[in-house]
């Protein structure tokens, strides 16, 4: 949902958001408010947030919800799930050196989620892995950077009998992990 009289930059918008009780992001300078989402989205970010804390290193690597991330001049996103370098100062607001993220498709973010969001996701230098699952069912599309960069389309993976392989990361979680409980 757009609140066309709210425009901002990326500063004003983060202490403005810091005293909001919703969920939102900064546009090229446009607030979003975002729905809240639904126990299915929920338990999907929950179990991607704890699978890949389980299986990423902690001294490499963090793992966060919901984390603002810089994706262009008056762009700031919030993806259901962020990895980022281990280090990050514990009070920045912000991340420019995102190495996976995630989005938990929803009726009204699908549209924006593979395509808005891959484009500037996909952008960022620092990024090995944009990763989008359905709320709904098994399945996710998976962009990973190779030497070439970004392959124009994701791989799709489908089935709780499906594993996400995520190379640059070392990683690889089940389906069935992720969407225990969702489906």
């Amino acid at each position: 949902m757009n609140v066309p009289q709210m425009r901002m930059d990326k500063v004003v918008f983060l202490d403005w958001a810091e005293n909001q009780e919703g969920r939102c992001e900064l546009v090229g300078g446009r607030v979003v408010m975002m729905m809240r989402p639904v126990m299915g989205h929920a338990i999907i970010t929950r179990n991607l947030l704890v699978g890949l804390d389980r299986r990423l290193d902690r001294a490499q690597w963090t793992v966060v919800p919901d984390f603002a991330t810089d994706v262009g001049p008056a762009t700031l996103r919030a993806p259901d799930v962020v990895v980022v370098p281990a280090g990050a100062d514990p009070k920045s607001r912000t991340t420019t050196s995102p190495v996976l993220l995630a989005e938990i498709l929803s009726p009204s973010t699908a549209t924006v989620d593979l395509g808005d969001k891959s484009s500037e996701y996909l952008a960022l230098p620092s990024l090995a892995a944009y990763l989008v699952l359905s709320q709904d069912e098994a399945k996710a599309w998976l962009w990973l950077r190779g030497g070439d960069g970004f392959p124009p389309g994701p791989q799709v993976i489908a089935g709780v009998e499906a594993t996400i392989a995520i190379a640059p990361l070392g990683l690889e979680v089940p389906m069935a992990e992720i969407y225990a409980g969702a489906i």
